[in-house]
């Protein structure tokens, strides 16, 4: 059952179609003051750049193999072994994220878009980021797609066209 807290987050959602997409968004988004959060980093290669733009940044991956190559390319940025879907385990890092990157493959078919947005929702209401920027194509084309309803809308158009006749 829904309830109205739910619907008061002010976490912005960002979908980006490619890992080039994904990266653009960092020189925009991300600012000198944020503190970030990489889902799915693998080897750290987006961390790296991340780490260019923000006071902290923290590289997560599931596999323990690829946060140790990662540590190993960069010894100067925190990389932990987290599952992305244990948005509790986050909270363990003691920060505020300001902003979250989430790449996190297999999160781009259609098939995985309820679970895509569903994993969205739980590290924004857990979080509380200023934006979450993920990686799936399946997102930024549902929200390509999507026009959020305001009954403010309809009644200017009907407005307009009584001006009309």
């Amino acid at each position: 059952m829904a309830n109205e807290n739910q619907f008061r987050l002010k976490t912005k959602f960002i979908a980006t179609r490619n890992v080039k997409e994904y990266r653009e968004t960092i020189p925009v988004l991300v600012n000198e003051d944020d503190v970030v959060l990489e889902i799915g980093c693998e080897w750290g290669t987006t961390t790296q750049i991340l780490a260019k733009h923000c006071k902290e940044v923290i590289g997560t991956d599931i596999s323990p193999e690829c946060i140790e190559r990662a540590r190993g390319y960069s010894s100067d940025i925190r990389f932990e072994v987290l599952d992305g879907f244990d948005v509790r385990s986050a909270l363990d890092f003691g920060k505020q994220f300001t902003k979250i990157y989430i790449d996190i493959s297999g999160m781009s078919g259609y098939r995985s878009l309820l679970d895509v947005i569903a994993l969205l929702m739980m590290y924004a209401t857990i979080l509380r980021p200023e934006a979450i920027i993920v990686k799936s194509g399946s997102l930024k084309q549902f929200a390509y797609n999507c026009v959020a309803w305001r009954i403010e809308d309809t009644q200017a158009k009907d407005k307009d066209q009584n001006k009309e006749c």
